[in-house]
């Protein structure tokens, strides 16, 4: 046993861990998103932040069909990477008073919720069409496509005023 819960033994098996790694995620985004929400003061940002949780439950939804055509449950495997970028997220929130300061924080912490994404599906699209589930890697093309759109609306709302008004506060 190694870097995984269980012994992986095949690729396909690998590809199915790294559904449930994504699933679990998504999850815990769910969890999260609701909470930059109430702490974001952009009203940019903040709106951002929720058109993310429904694409978010968008997303969770089209794992579900994967599942399906996988003929399994869906079920999610813990993620000590997604834990760890929401954890540290949270206590550097939990540290900044200004709220200008606190909106950049919050950005970067949803872009970096949002790399992991863009690295695990473009991973879970070459290993489905390397195992012949084009089906799925469709599905998977679809999110990713999301993933990295918002990632490009919060590197431009970082750009167009969020890390200026933080740069501005006094210290």
């Amino acid at each position: 046993m190694g870097l995984f819960s269980a012994d992986i033994a095949t690729f396909e098996e690998l590809y199915l861990h790294q559904l449930e790694d994504i699933y679990y995620a998504e999850q815990q985004i769910t969890k999260a998103l609701p909470k930059m929400i109430s702490k974001a003061t952009d009203l940019q940002l903040k709106q951002g932040f929720e058109t993310h949780l429904r694409e978010t439950e968008g997303q969770i939804e089209r794992l579900k069909q994967v599942f399906q055509l996988e003929n399994m449950e869906p079920k999610g495997v813990t993620c000590p990477a997604i834990d760890g970028i929401i954890k540290e997220a949270n206590e550097l929130a939990g540290e900044i008073s200004d709220k200008n300061v606190l909106d950049a924080a919050l950005t970067a912490a949803a872009q970096a919720v949002e790399h992991y994404e863009i690295s695990r599906y473009g991973t879970l699209i070459a290993w489905a069409r390397q195992l012949g589930k084009d089906q799925a890697a469709t599905i998977f093309e679809a999110t990713l496509a999301e993933e990295k759109a918002t990632d490009a609306k919060l590197t431009e709302l970082a750009e167009r005023g969020v890390n200026a008004r933080a740069e501005s506060t006094a210290a």
